[in-house]
């Protein structure tokens, strides 16, 4: 959310950085009903004033038996009492007005976020890693036979539908052991604080991470009012709205793996076979709170912790820089990280790790106390650490062999019970 100050003192560099997005200017109609509250608000004030000296000579009228004055100032009390209703309900009318309208707004991107109007603008920073070279043709992850039998989407569609899956068997088990295995990566290495969540929230903490009000169609809602997250991010994040930090305290790092929920709204079309894109998936969540001049070292911080579970995995990646046109709502800056599947051909997203500057903070009034000094809002920091599903999809095609059975990391054997491959008939071995 922004600071309806800062936007009046420069309304050209609020409305320039919105044209980075690609967005229309805003400061026009945001100042007209801010001056327009405001204006209600200081005649609310002054009306208050005039209630308060015609109450004190009521009396002085009465006792000294001017009926017609006393009448004409009891009048005239009753009338400022009335104006200053109307004017504080309409003052109060155009006060959520006009917060409805920042919180539509998307976030500014840094001067270093690179122009650009969608994803064939981004900007590549480095890679890592060499796709392997295949002697055969390499497969898609739903049509390696080793996999087949672990990933039933007939199953789901009778149970659930479109963009669903079922798991079982050695796939299920590679799936739970790649989210240990990241939780465990980040926990001890990383220095993340591990915990759990609900992933059923109110209003506040969606409106709070700003998937509200704009997006309400991208998340499911349950019918007595609560919603099912769409990341942990929404959950880590809102753990300390409303709160005042101690300085000392910051940084907050923190990690979840949890189940997610989006609606996929929009996406008609695309990625609708396999399991890339869908409905129900599991995350491991990374969230940093800490102070504003620290943000974009944790931004790089937490882009290396997210690296670094595909370097263990053995997974080939590029790191890009979203450009402002394919940049996420609250985003200040984004690094996404596209991991090399080899039945596709190509990269795919596999995680996205922003930094959101104070824009959440200020929807959650989430605060830090400097030493010495007045409360300042925090920054906020979220990453996928990573997306479970699709690195799941990136070790199966990666892994695959000729006979339709997959080599997997030697990372993940401990928590395979030393088991090292999934056959082609999809037993793990």
């Amino acid at each position: 959310m922004h600071d309806i100050r800062q936007i009046r003192e420069n309304p050209a560099a609020f409305d320039a950085a919105l044209a980075r997005r690609g967005l229309p200017a805003a400061s026009p109609e945001l100042l007209a009903l801010d001056a327009d509250r405001r204006a209600k608000i200081l005649a609310a004030e002054t009306a208050t004033a005039d209630q308060n000296r015609a109450s004190k000579e009521v009396g002085a009228a009465k006792a000294r038996g001017d009926d017609a004055e006393f009448e004409r100032l009891r009048a005239l009390v009753a009338d400022k009492k009335a104006e200053i209703s109307r004017l504080t309900a309409e003052a109060a009318e155009e006060d959520a007005r006009l917060r409805d309208l920042l919180m539509r707004l998307p976030n500014l991107p840094l001067d270093e976020v690179p122009d650009g109007a969608d994803e064939d603008d981004n900007v590549e920073i480095r890679r890592w890693g060499t796709p392997r070279s295949f002697d055969f043709k390499p497969l898609e992850h739903f049509e390696i036979p080793g996999v087949k039998p672990g990933m039933d989407f007939e199953t789901a569609a009778k149970l659930s539908g479109a963009r669903f899956v079922v798991l079982k068997g050695a796939v299920i088990r590679v799936h739970r052991a790649l989210a240990q295995f990241m939780l465990d990566t980040h926990i001890e290495d990383h220095g993340l604080q591990e915990t759990w969540t609900p992933v059923l929230v109110k209003d506040e903490a969606m409106y709070g991470t700003n998937q509200l009000p704009k997006f309400a169609e991208d998340s499911y809602q349950t019918t007595n009012g609560w919603w099912l997250i769409p990341t942990a991010e929404v959950t880590l994040t809102n753990s300390v709205a409303g709160d005042i930090l101690d300085e000392a305290r910051l940084p907050i790092r923190m990690t979840a793996h949890t189940q997610c929920f989006r609606s996929e709204a929009g996406s008609a079309g695309k990625d609708t076979t396999g399991m890339l894109r869908q409905h129900q998936f599991e995350k491991v969540e990374m969230v940093t709170i800490c102070t504003p001049d620290t943000a974009l070292a944790e931004h790089d911080r937490m882009t290396r912790c997210a690296e670094a579970i595909l370097e263990k995995l053995g997974i080939p990646y590029r790191t890009i820089v979203l450009c402002t046109g394919d940049m996420g709502f609250g985003a200040q800056k984004t690094h996404d990280l596209e991991a090399w599947l080899p039945g596709q051909n190509r990269f795919r997203e596999i995680s996205s790790v922003s930094t959101c500057g104070t824009f959440q903070a200020r929807r959650m009034n989430a605060r830090f106390r400097p030493a010495g000094g007045k409360p300042d809002f925090v920054a906020t920091l979220n990453g996928s650490g990573l997306a479970v599903g699709r690195c799941l999809i990136a070790v199966l095609e990666n892994g695959q062999q000729a006979d339709g059975s997959v080599d997997l990391p030697a990372v993940l054997h401990p928590y395979l019970g030393g088991k090292t491959r999934i056959s082609a008939s999809g037993d793990l071995i």
